[in-house]
């Protein structure tokens, strides 16, 4: 076979390394089996030519430049040129009878708009030997049906080709399918006795760059008819009109790459063409048509009848693909509402009972789930360590929670390769603001057959001195095989869809759970924590509690309690957390607290015994607690009124007169729940302090003085004042009470509780 004929297109030499970026829409020529003119729009005036025009047409050299298309294809001709343009049937051929080259021929006009310009191309009519079908209404309906009466997609493939190759008469047509990553496989072929299959070979992405398939998208055929052509330029190279080279996208006499061309005529092929596979607007493969024995020119009617098979392909590999995913998305489907109906019915947390039924693996294929509810971690299945599964989860997280996917997870952090075994790929759902829920699939190990070995898929050319001097093509198809790692089975738009699905419902779910604590948290916290404190002897006492933004009870309790010897007990506590949980543990500690104060212990004994409670509860709380327990003198009596006081890790009570307001000091002890037992020092660690008269003790949980971007010292500093000034204008204790809910300017995260103590005979009227 001779080599390729020298072609370097208009916009100058090329070779591998700038492959990806090549201009092939604007080559500056045509193949020369026909001729090209471009027209001004409405003129019809030609201001870009083939060189081989002016020969064709019987005219003088220079003279079809400027000239009208009327003047040099006949009134005729140009005249249905202008009707295909109204009616908007210039992708349909206009025959016609013309003298090209001195003979009068029949020939194909083929009129399609770039820009600005009307491109109108005219070739000769020719029919091709071999076994060719004939190009008819019939027979081209008789095709359509034997598609669309194949039973898969395979086979229409299958007979896609058979069909293409009794139309057009290559050697070879193959159904060439393409994946995510835009390697080709060759999924089924059709050829002539004696050659080589290539069923089942891959082709690397290189082999078909960026700009090429682009082209595949906007132009549904290719031809070259023959690989050793020489390209006949246009001219101008530059539209004087616009500036730039005329766009040849959608030309049937484009000329094509010599990249291409060098790596076809390395392949052994004399002539080629291409129909598109186009699916849901992207490229989703090609027919590629393959001749060994010699140029091949179909004529414009078979690539025509072959086009539209590839478009009916396409529609019916479209519409199987669409069909197939419903009836996979409606299984899951089904699924997902027998998991969930089990899950809602259950009286417990909804991940917890949605991990352990299992079935939501199945639910897309994975082989296994890691559920993150914001505190725990969660799994059922094969699912790596938690390192790994917290950097899958930060790489595939979005702010918004919708679905992420992967089948490549070491493409997102080198690392994730070492767990493929159980998560080479991974698709990812957000749930409420932290949590979130994470399938994976192993790798699926694959052993591929290349059309030559990928790796080397440029091939430098040396000169005979031994000098490197371009890169080219390669020159090697022998079948080479690996084992392709890394990768799981990958995920569909129906597994993306019903992940969205099922986060829906989940959230609905978990809401009306939450919904359902909170009130269940409300009436726990009624019937332990008081509305209104009781009368006791000798003090004022009024309480005030608030919850948290957005109505979320905590775990803040207050309490007041008589005791022996006309002395009364003042708590505030706080159990970390919000809902049902912490309701439940504060009850067990205001309970048990009562309990250990009846007994006669000390407040200080009384958080020691506490703190060994709190660490068996269920949960792993943690609380704080203040107690004070007053001792007002009755009137007459020597004993001056006093109040002793421990806490464990609560914020220390405030003494407030109308001169101002101190925070008294406690003995430091740690909050309840770490598990330190009685602290070291003086038995009983208490203070005790006087309690004058005039005075108000201030008892409040964090939630009171806690702000973001201001610190306890301040906050502090602010409830303090706020209470002098308004027990300085003799307001009683319950009207002090509200004005220091808001004492504190802004809203905490968390509930609030105060309490405030006076002196019942030194009680003042509003």
């Amino acid at each position: 076979m001779s080599q390729p004929q020298e072609h370097v297109p208009a916009y100058g030499e090329v070779d591998l390394t700038t492959c990806e970026s090549e201009p092939i829409h604007v080559p500056g020529a045509i193949q020369p089996h026909g001729l090209l003119l471009g027209l001004e729009r409405p003129s019809h005036r030609v201001v870009v030519a083939s060189q081989n025009a002016a020969a064709l047409l019987g005219r003088a050299p220079g003279s079809v430049l400027g000239a009208d298309l009327a003047d040099l294809l006949g009134d005729d001709v140009a005249g249905r040129v202008r009707t295909a343009l109204e009616d908007d049937t210039r992708d349909e051929a206009l025959h016609a009878r013309l003298v090209l080259d001195g003979d009068e021929v029949d020939v194909d006009v083929v009129v399609h708009l770039s820009g600005e310009r009307l491109v109108v191309e005219v070739e000769r009519s020719t029919g091709v030997e071999g076994p060719v079908s004939p190009v008819s209404y019939r027979a081209t309906r008789g095709a359509v049906a034997r598609l669309a009466g194949t039973t898969d997609v395979d086979a229409l493939c299958r007979r896609l080709a058979r069909e293409v190759r009794g139309v057009l008469g290559f050697d070879r047509v193959m159904v060439y399918r393409f994946d995510a990553q835009w390697n080709g496989e060759v999924v089924a072929e059709e050829h002539r006795a004696g050659l080589e299959p290539f069923f089942g070979l891959r082709y690397p992405a290189s082999d078909i760059p960026a700009q090429a398939r682009r082209l595949y998208t906007l132009n549904w055929t290719r031809l070259i008819a023959d690989v050793d052509y020489r390209p006949v330029r246009l001219e101008p190279l530059v539209d004087p009109g616009t500036g730039a080279p005329l766009d040849l996208s959608h030309s049937v006499l484009r000329s094509v790459s010599p990249i291409h061309l060098e790596y076809l005529h390395n392949m052994g092929v004399t002539a080629s063409m291409s129909i598109s596979l186009i699916v849901d607007g992207r490229l989703w493969g090609l027919v590629a048509c393959h001749h060994y024995s010699g140029p091949h020119r179909p004529g414009y009617d078979a690539r025509s009848a072959a086009e539209f098979l590839g478009q009916t392909t396409s529609q019916l590999v479209g519409e199987r693909a669409r069909s197939r995913e419903r009836d996979e998305a409606l299984a899951a489907q089904e699924l997902m509402s027998d998991v969930l109906a089990g899950v809602s019915g259950q009286g417990r947390d909804p991940l917890t009972a949605l991990v352990e039924d299992g079935r939501v693996a199945d639910l897309l294929g994975a082989g296994g789930v890691a559920v993150w509810d914001g505190h725990r971690l969660l799994t059922c299945g094969q699912v790596p360590a938690w390192a790994q599964v917290q950097r899958a989860s930060r790489l595939l997280g979005r702010a918004d929670g919708a679905v992420t996917f992967t089948d490549h997870l070491s493409t997102l952090d080198p690392r994730l390769g070492e767990v493929t075994g159980t998560a080479a790929g991974a698709l990812r759902i957000g749930l409420d603001r932290e949590g979130w829920l994470l399938w994976f699939r192993p790798e699926q190990p694959e052993l591929v057959s290349w059309g030559g070995d990928p790796q080397n898929a440029e091939v430098h050319e040396l000169s005979a001195d031994g000098a490197q001097v371009r890169i080219s093509p390669r020159k090697s198809f022998e079948k080479w095989q690996e084992v392709v790692r890394g990768r799981s089975l990958p995920w569909r738009p129906w597994h993306a869809a019903t992940a969205e699905r099922l986060r829906g419902q989940l959230t609905a779910i978990m809401l009306g759970r939450s919904r359902g604590q909170i009130a269940i948290a409300e009436s726990l916290q009624r019937a332990v924590v008081l509305d209104e404190a009781p009368e006791v002897p000798g003090l004022d006492v009024h309480a005030r509690y608030r919850p948290a933004a957005g109505g979320q009870l905590g775990g803040d309790w207050w309490d007041l309690l008589p005791l022996a010897g006309d002395r009364v007990a003042v708590v505030v506590g706080d159990v970390a957390g919000h809902g049902v949980h912490a309701a439940a543990a504060m009850a067990q500690l205001r309970t048990a607290l009562r309990a250990y104060l009846l007994e006669g212990h000390s407040p200080a004994a009384a958080l020691d015994r506490l703190d060994a409670l709190v660490a068996t509860l269920n949960g792993n709380h943690t609380a704080t607690a203040v107690v004070g327990i007053v001792s007002p003198a009755a009137e007459g009596a020597s004993g001056a009124p006093s109040v002793d006081l421990a806490s464990a890790g609560h914020p220390a009570p405030l003494l407030v007169t109308a001169q101002g307001a101190v925070a008294l000091q406690v003995p430091t002890r740690p909050m309840l729940g770490l598990g330190f037992g009685p602290t070291s020092g003086t038995v009983d660690e208490v203070a005790t302090t006087p309690l004058p008269a005039d005075a108000v003790l201030l008892f409040f949980s964090d939630g009171l003085v806690e702000r973001r971007g201001t610190s306890l010292s301040e906050t502090t500093r602010q409830l303090g004042e706020n209470a002098a000034h308004a027990v300085g204008e003799g307001l009683d204790v319950a009207a002090v009470a509200d004005r220091l809910l808001t004492a504190v300017p802004g809203r905490g995260d968390d509930d609030t509780t105060l309490v405030l103590a006076r002196l019942a005979r030194h009680r003042s009227v509003t």
